[in-house]
């Protein structure tokens, strides 16, 4: 016997890609840029305190993170977006925040909500780990568009009373993963609005919010903290896997209100896959530092003006605002993604996998997924195929 609620998921977006290219040959050198795992360098020093702290693999990690790391959410939290929280009530050490995003379903979503069964909204297209937390604690996935027609975000305002008091969770990342879009400091403040007015928590996936053109972008906790907004209504998610290419760290971090905080540490207590010791010491360093992020940011800023260059003259075009990605539409994501591998062996991502039909509709069927993460070298060869190839 095995559980209904997953029987209808699809295969994961890289095992259905190997699906659609394996079986036939690339049509030129190999270039991947289809995961979002970054390839700028990392501090090197990371290495020789993880060497200096290597008899601590010896202990069991402190679940919730030591306080030296602790600390350092906090301290940036506050360099960053000016709000302060206390390390012992408000923060709490991720394996990564795919598990936090997962496991902060399991502890705050309620069963139901006004008597009914909980609603969970998502943007679509989505990071999957979104819908798989709603399904896992029986709530309702909702999906909502972020085309071009909403800026690429979710338009959370267009949902009726109705649905709005059964929202019991609302998932946004900002900077959008795959679009690029910033939600700026109106539209968090209209979504933070709603939240209060309903009832309902929103979990802000922050993971790409250090890699940007020129202006930061605004955090949820920032402008909830602006509203005077009840601590409890915004659950925030940061990351060192894009900010310091730091994904195999697996070192990220939750915010939130008291309240949800002590939720979420009694259940890691039970469920939690806590970060070594040795990279406990290191992460806290690498929070702490910024003259490798900036750096990062810098190269990551070579490549916009890069793709926008290669792609001049294109109307379909879109000049991401943040992130690493390029969202392209190129009329059949899959075909087209077939089409360049097999003419140019450039692999990429069909929207469509990134994203799930609803109202008859998947709107990321007609784009593609570039990542932009190898050498700029690298990615200047593999952007001219592609558009040499599609458009």
């Amino acid at each position: 016997m095995f559980p209904e609620r997953f029987s209808n998921l699809p295969d994961y977006a890289f095992p259905r890609l190997r699906n659609l290219l394996d079986a036939h040959a690339p049509g030129g050198e190999v270039l991947h840029m289809t995961i979002g795992e970054p390839k700028h360098d990392f501090p090197a020093w990371v290495v020789d305190i993880i060497q200096e702290k290597a008899d601590e693999f010896r202990r069991y990690p402190v679940n919730e993170g030591i306080p030296e790391l602790r600390g350092a959410f906090c301290d940036w939290v506050q360099r960053r977006y000016g709000v302060a929280l206390d390390p012992d009530t408000r923060a709490m050490a991720l394996n990564g925040t795919r598990e936090g995003l997962y496991n902060a379903m399991m502890a705050l979503c309620p069963e139901q909500k006004n008597g009914q069964r909980p609603v969970v909204l998502l943007p679509n297209p989505f990071y999957q780990v979104y819908m798989v937390a709603a399904l896992s604690v029986g709530a309702e996935p909702v999906f909502l568009p972020a085309t071009a027609e909403t800026g690429h975000l979710p338009d959370f305002t267009a949902l009726s009373a109705d649905v709005l008091d059964r929202v019991a969770v609302a998932y946004l990342c900002s900077p959008s993963n795959p679009q690029g879009a910033v939600a700026d400091a109106a539209y968090w403040r209209d979504l933070i609005g709603l939240a209060e007015k309903h009832d309902f928590r929103i979990f802000a996936d922050e993971c790409y919010s250090e890699i940007y053109r020129d202006t930061p972008p605004p955090g949820a906790l920032e402008i909830a903290q602006q509203m005077g907004a009840d601590p409890e209504r915004v659950v925030a998610f940061h990351s060192l896997s894009k900010r310091s290419n730091l994904a195999g760290l697996r070192s990220g971090f939750v915010a939130a209100g008291p309240q949800s905080m002590a939720r979420l540490r009694q259940l890691r207590n039970y469920a939690g896959a806590p970060l070594p010791m040795p990279l406990q010491h290191a992460a806290a360093a690498v929070w702490a530092d910024e003259d490798h992020v900036r750096e990062n940011r810098r190269l990551y800023q070579e490549k916009y003006t890069l793709a926008d260059k290669v792609f001049a003259g294109i109307d379909a075009y879109v000049s991401p605002q943040a992130g690493f990605f390029l969202w392209l539409p190129v009329g059949d994501g899959e075909a087209a993604t077939l089409k360049l591998w097999q003419e140019t062996g450039v692999r990429v991502l069909p929207g469509a996998y990134l994203s799930r039909e609803a109202g008859g509709v998947n709107p990321g069927a007609n784009y593609i997924r570039v990542a932009m993460v190898a050498p700029i070298e690298e990615v200047a060869r593999g952007l001219t195929r592609l558009r040499d190839c599609l458009y």
